[in-house]
């Protein structure tokens, strides 16, 4: 039996590939199949099953696409109603992939169809379990995101399922078990997962908060509602996606990749309601990008940041990347459920600058330039940080206003003034300062490096406050 996790940093996701004896099933894939098909074919194995450990809210899975181009069977446990032909597994049926076994362990909690697959080796050893999001390293899965799809189950309710899902289905197994979840650190699937993507159940039982045997009920869904942030907006729409169904990957290229000139593209951005999404690093954009663009830099949390700031998932979208990115950025949208890019600036943002037409820049300071400022004249400072993080450690005088939360809360920033804003880093104030650009403010800087670079001076500060109590 071979067994192997994918993992995409970016989504902090965990796909697996699962071969024996010429057979292969692949669990949680993403949206673009090929890697999958070509791992396969690596081992001349057929793909016969595609298991879905539950509806997913943070991508869109891959399952159509993968079962269409190798006529494997999707498998969804106990519970789960899709909208296209799949298997309904039942509490404790087996599958056959070579001389291996998979059999599913319906554990709701997470959703309701969430199941664990056990993967059992060809000499009848159970060797591990895929537990999508019921059981992370560090963690579990929260269990409020099914709410936002259907209303009567409420995160108590399913914290209470998964209460007994963990102690009656998962724990009473064998220490020995490899767990191999569906995500690792920055997913936001979870509050305190680890930065480690597999490890024993023995140790998961020993060191996670939520296996602790002397936990009550009452304690268990106490501990696990603690700390739980507001879930990203497009989360409901990507498990509708998972549910119904979706274009092909292959129609949302060939739709995406259509190349444009510099004319071209202000034909189509004007005579479209198109938003301009620049994923170039922040250090690119601040220095020269077309007006009204958005910068979400590809960089970092990309497909996270496009599905907390654009609303709509199906937005028109006109790309400038730069050169050669051009299909990851389309593919990396497409992941999380945006499938409407209509076409892309040919040679970049060059190719505008060079055309002659009109761009704007992002004034930005060095964090000794702010101390400066800071010290001579008591400036306006926004900090685009968590409330987490603000609330750990931040600049004495700063208001706070997250970036996932900066278009309901532009009417707290100044239009009169002169302002400051910063994030932890750079990459999360470039992309408010884009917004805040493409709204009609032009009254503030940018720190360069954000609060990294500010604390290296000497500007006063909150006393740092371990994150851990701030939960």
């Amino acid at each position: 039996m071979k067994i192997e996790q994918i993992y995409t940093g970016c989504l902090a996701h965990a796909a697996y590939y699962l071969e024996s004896n010429g057979e292969a099933a692949i669990f949680d894939p993403l949206r673009e199949v090929q890697p999958y098909i070509n791992r396969a074919e690596k081992d001349g194995a057929q793909i016969k099953y595609v298991f879905e450990t539950h509806f997913h809210a943070d991508f869109v899975s891959g399952h159509l696409d993968l079962a269409k181009k190798t006529n494997a069977k999707i498998v969804y446990g106990p519970t789960a109603k899709p909208a296209f032909e799949a298997t309904i597994a039942e509490d404790n049926q087996v599958f056959e992939v070579g001389a291996c076994k998979v059999k599913a362990i319906h554990t709701p909690g997470h959703t309701m169809e969430s199941t664990t697959y056990m993967l059992i080796d060809e000499n009848g050893k159970e060797h591990g379990l895929i537990t999508g999001d019921t059981l992370f390293i560090g963690d579990v899965g929260r269990p409020d995101l099914a709410q936002h799809v259907i209303a009567d189950l409420t995160q108590e309710k399913l914290a209470s399922h998964l209460y007994d899902s963990l102690r009656n289905k998962i724990m009473p197994l064998s220490d020995d078990l490899i767990i191999y979840p569906n995500h690792g650190a920055g997913s936001a699937c979870g509050k305190m997962m680890s930065k480690e993507t597999t490890d024993t159940l023995g140790n998961q039982k020993r060191f996670n908060y939520a296996l602790r045997p002397d936990m009550t009920r009452e304690e268990f869904i106490k501990e696990l509602l603690n700390g739980l942030t507001t879930p990203p907006g497009y989360f409901p729409k990507n498990v509708l996606l998972n549910i119904k169904g979706y274009e092909s990957i292959d129609e949302v290229l060939d739709r995406g990749k259509k190349s444009l000139s510099a004319e071209e593209f202000e034909i189509v951005a004007n005579e479209t309601d198109a938003l301009i999404l620049d994923s170039r690093q922040t250090d690119d954009f601040a220095v020269g990008f077309i007006p009204n663009s958005i910068n979400i830099g590809l960089d970092s949390n990309f497909a996270m940041w496009v599905g907390e700031l654009i609303p709509d998932i199906k937005q028109e979208i006109l790309l400038v990347t730069d050169e050669g990115k051009e299909e990851e950025t389309i593919t990396r949208l497409a992941r999380v459920g945006y499938d409407h890019s209509i076409g892309f600036l040919k040679g970049g943002f060059k190719t505008w600058r060079e055309s002659g037409k009109e761009f704007n820049t992002i004034k930005r300071i060095s964090a000794e330039e702010f101390a400066n400022t800071y010290k001579n004249d008591e400036p306006i400072v926004f900090d685009v940080r968590k409330k987490s993080e603000f609330a750990s450690e931040h600049i004495l005088g700063a208001s706070n206003i997250p970036l996932n939360s900066i278009n309901e809360h532009l009417a707290e920033i100044p239009k009169d003034k002169p302002f400051i804003l910063h994030c932890a880093g750079g990459y999360r104030s470039m992309i408010a300062a884009s917004i805040l650009k493409q709204r009609g403010w032009d009254n503030f800087v940018d720190v360069k490096g954000g609060f990294a670079a500010i604390s290296k001076t000497d500007v006063p500060r909150t006393e740092y406050v371990c994150p851990s109590t701030l939960l």
